[in-house]
C-alpha cells in the first residue's frame, strides 16, 4: 500500500514538473488594416515590459481606427498612435526601453517607437520590412523589439509601399490613409 501511495505521489509531482517546464502560449494580436490582416506573436519572456504596454492598448481599443503614419520603403512602417486626420491620440505614461533583451530588429519584427530619449515610447510601433541591426543596442540605446509578424508581411509590404507625402510637418504619410480597423488579441 505504501509503495503504490509513493508512486502515485511521485507521478503526481512528475506530471507538475512537465507542466511547470511547458511554457505558456505567447500572445498573438491580430491587426486589421485597410490593406489586409496582419498577425503577431508577442515575446513576453525576452520582452515583458513592452509586451505588457503593447497589450494593454490593444485591450483597450486604443489602437482601434489608428493609422500607420510614418512609411519608409526598405526600413519600416510605423503606427499606432495617430488617428486618420493626423491628431494625436492621448497615451499612458511611457516604459522603460528594453532593446536588450536578446531580440533583433530584423525583417517582420515590431519594435517600440522613442524619441531620443530611451525611456520615452507610449504606445507608437514600427515594423521592421528590412534587417535594420543599426536600431540594435550599440552607440545609442537601441528600440526593443517586442514581437514579429506570423502572417501578413505580404500585408506589411503593401502599407509600406503606399505613396507618401507631408501632412502637418511629417514625412512619408501615407496619401491614402492605411488604417488600422481593430487590434485585438486572438490567443
Amino acid at each position: 500500500m505504501l509503495k503504490k501511495i509513493a508512486l502515485a505521489a511521485g507521478t503526481v509531482l512528475f506530471a507538475a514538473n512537465l507542466m511547470a517546464a511547458t511554457p505558456a502560449k505567447a500572445p498573438h494580436v491580430l491587426l486589421e488594416t485597410t490593406n489586409g490582416q496582419i498577425e503577431i506573436e508577442l515575446d513576453p519572456v525576452k520582452a515583458p515590459i513592452s509586451t505588457k504596454n503593447f497589450l494593454e492598448y490593444v485591450d483597450s481599443g486604443f489602437y482601434n481606427n489608428t493609422i500607420f503614419h510614418r512609411v519608409i520603403p526598405g526600413f519600416m512602417a510605423q503606427g499606432g498612435g495617430f488617428t486618420a486626420q493626423m491628431q494625436q491620440k492621448d497615451t499612458k505614461a511611457p516604459i522603460k526601453n528594453e532593446a536588450s533583451n536578446g531580440l533583433h530588429n530584423v525583417r517582420g519584427t515590431l519594435s517600440m517607437a522613442r524619441t531620443s530619449n530611451p525611456d520615452s515610447a507610449t504606445s507608437q510601433f514600427f515594423i521592421n520590412v528590412a534587417d535594420n541591426a543599426f536600431l540594435d543596442p550599440g552607440r545609442d540605446a537601441g528600440y526593443a523589439v517586442f514581437a514579429k509578424v506570423v502572417k501578413g508581411m505580404d500585408v506589411v509590404d503593401i502599407i509600406v509601399n503606399s505613396q507618401t507625402t507631408t501632412k502637418q510637418g511629417m514625412q512619408n504619410v501615407p496619401i491614402d490613409p492605411v488604417l488600422i480597423k481593430s487590434a485585438k488579441r486572438i490567443d
